[in-house]
């Protein structure tokens, strides 16, 4: 049995350190001393969470939840856990702290399994109904009295959503190889499991049982694929150069899903991959008149205002993502679902089929009032490129992407067998999705407003680090600077996120869990923020300003450090 006291060590080991080789070290010298019965748990303990996004299962449990958990198990009143609180600005190093000089001690403890902990949080997450709350809070006081110090630290934060560990998924990936192998020979195949099924416990599970059968992992009707995601070009020369004949499709500003149907069952996912299948009955009843017995596909769904003929905004659009009023929204706001890709149909994967054969499958496929075909025309020079790209803003849409014609599907992977070309803002070279680690107070007429402004960072997936890239004071109206202020207070953190490297610093921090478009005049080398950062200097956007938030993205979906290099390259190209 793996004792959760032996996890509570090497979480702290890993907590001192920054390096990703080092990180690696410690986390599979931990996995080797872990069997197949415990590793899916442990690795879904280290992310963060009790089970792939698609499960739905949620801890939901805030902040006031541990402190009431802490006064119940310590002896102290919620005043003075409050107070600790104030002082630590981390609600599990305030568990630990008053862990160690309680008040009161419980009549009996035991050592506990990591199985055993992970099992209380999914009764905690499942609690329901009426009393639900006490219940949900009596379950973990009775883990805190169990628990040392050390091991009440690591209870709360994972309650409270904030472990602090700053470990990656590559990072587990890595490690899970070198506790099998001494190496990382087995990092490419696990990686391509985790692509197409979403589950890093499922996949640990599955590695640790059969080893040998990683490599043929393969994709199934409701574990929905991680998204694959396209590179940027500036031009369409640029395009035609890299990709010479392609597909091109129009990029339609609304947001994506991935829809399974397996006989009578269906259901459809976000691009987070969370389950959304309840708010689109549309969708869904045009899913069932499908001739396939199984399938996935994925199409970008979009608003259409029939009497004027033209598409919602995306902020309309996103007025779908609703959990009452349904009908009266699919009335109000009525789907056309774009589809662009099928990755599964009837029991045979298409992920690793060329394009040009899976978008034959779609044209031949969907025809339906709701569900249809993307628009894309195959083409071979730039001036065809740029046509269809005009056409595109004409109808109201963001661009277009290339595809192509021979490459697979890449789950989870930014890659150029897809390219996007988008309209610029004004001056923009670009738009960037930022992720949002921080924000600042309103000065001179905002001060009413509590907010002035954001800090926000982009993702480095090699290093599994944010880097800061732009400080943005424009572009907020007064509601929506009410609605961030709102939104933002309510998660906001004593400390910046571990996986975050940073120089300037916001009056608060906050988790770093949203993403938000950002427009840009161009990008320049400065020496306050860490994107892409080389001795002293790194990169910065100039002139920033708020386009929209993106609630359907996920952090790990964020313009990457490599992206704003490729930009500011093209930048220097252009003159």
């Amino acid at each position: 049995m793996l004792l959760f006291s032996d996890v509570a060590e090497v979480f702290a080991e890993i907590e001192k350190r920054s390096g990703r080789l080092e990180m690696t070290d410690v986390l599979s010298a931990l996995f080797k001393r872990t069997d197949s019965t415990e590793i899916g748990r442990l690795v879904y303990m280290i992310q963060g969470i009790l089970a792939p996004p698609y499960e739905g299962i949620d801890l939901g449990l805030g902040e006031k939840f541990g402190i009431e958990a802490i006064a119940a198990s310590s002896g102290y009143t919620r005043n003075q856990v409050e107070a600790d609180y104030r002082k630590s600005g981390d609600l599990g190093d305030t568990a630990q702290d008053l862990a160690g000089k309680k008040k009161q001690t419980a009549l009996s403890t035991s050592e506990m399994g990591i199985a055993y902990v992970f099992e209380a949080m999914i009764r905690i997450a499942k609690s329901s109904g009426q009393g639900s709350q006490d219940q949900k809070i009596k379950i973990l006081a009775e883990l805190l009295n169990n628990s040392s110090p050390l091991e009440a630290r690591y209870i709360i934060r994972f309650v409270t959503g904030n472990m602090r560990l700053g470990v990656g998924d590559p990072t587990i990936l890595d490690a899970l190889s070198v506790a099998k192998t001494g190496d990382k020979s087995l990092r490419d195949p696990l990686e391509r499991a985790y692509d197409v099924c979403a589950d890093m416990g499922r996949v640990a599970k599955m590695f640790y049982e059969r080893s040998g059968d990683i490599s043929s992992f393969k994709v199934e009707p409701f574990r929905p694929l991680m998204p694959a995601l396209a590179e940027r070009e500036n031009s369409s020369s640029a395009i035609i150069e890299r990709l010479g004949r392609c597909g091109v499709e129009m990029k339609y500003d609304g947001f994506r899903l991935q829809c399974h149907k397996n006989g009578k069952s269906i259901e459809v996912y976000s691009r987070k991959l969370e389950k959304m299948t309840a708010m689109f009955p549309d969708v869904v009843e045009e899913i069932r008149r499908l001739g396939a017995e199984s399938i996935i596909f994925e199409g970008e769904a979009l608003a259409y205002d029939a009497k004027k003929k033209k598409y919602f905004p995306f902020q309309e659009t996103m007025h779908r993502r609703r959990k009452h009023g349904i009908s009266a929204a699919s009335e109000e706001y009525p789907l056309n679902l774009f589809v662009f890709d099928v990755l599964f149909i009837n029991g045979k994967d298409m992920t690793n089929e060329p394009y040009k054969a899976r978008r034959e499958l779609v044209e031949r496929t969907f025809k339906g009032k709701i569900l249809k075909p993307s628009q894309m025309k195959i083409i071979s020079k730039a001036k065809e490129l740029d046509s269809i790209f005009k056409e595109s803003l004409s109808e109201g849409l963001e661009g277009i992407i290339a595809k192509d014609l021979s490459a697979p599907y890449t789950a989870g992977k930014r890659k150029f067998a897809w390219i996007k070309l988008k309209k610029s803002y004004g001056k923009s070279v670009d738009t960037i999705d930022g992720v949002i680690i921080g924000y600042y107070l309103g000065q001179g007429s905002r001060a009413e407003f509590e907010f002035g402004g954001l800090l926000v960072a982009v993702f480095n997936p090699e290093r599994g680090r944010l880097e800061t890239v732009a400080r943005i004071g424009t572009g907020f109206s007064e509601e929506e600077m009410k609605e961030l202020q709102e939104m933002l207070s309510g998660m906001k953190t004593k400390q910046p996120a571990p996986s975050l490297d940073f120089k300037v610093v916001p009056d608060y921090w906050v988790e770093p869990k949203y993403v938000a478009e950002i427009a840009f005049d161009d990008i320049t080398e400065s020496k306050m923020h860490t994107c892409a950062m080389r001795g002293e200097k790194g990169l910065a956007l100039r002139f920033p300003r708020l386009v929209k938030m993106r609630p359907d993205k996920t952090v790990k979906e964020a313009t990457t450090t490599q992206e704003v290099e490729d930009m500011f390259k093209l930048q220097r190209e252009k003159g």
